[in-house]
């Protein structure tokens, strides 16, 4: 499923934080929410990052996809 699948059916919260985190270590629980919607971090989409000694990270496609929707760019 890619990203704009399931956006929107993540939490207020968890949109907001990704928004106001973007790039950063994805915290267990915004991974957890992003699951539960239906993103498979374990596939190939385009959105999905890679895990280091820190945590897991969203792809730079994705990182670029949060920002211009928070920004309402098409």
């Amino acid at each position: 499923m890619e990203l704009d699948e399931w956006w929107s059916r993540l939490s207020v919260r968890a949109q907001d934080w990704l928004t106001a985190n973007n790039g950063d270590v994805v915290p267990d629980w915004v991974l957890t929410e992003i699951v539960a919607a239906g993103g498979d971090v374990s596939s190939d989409a385009g959105w999905v990052g890679e895990s280091d000694a820190d945590g897991w990270h969203l792809s730079d496609s994705a990182i670029d996809w949060i920002e211009a929707t928070a920004n309402d760019e098409d």
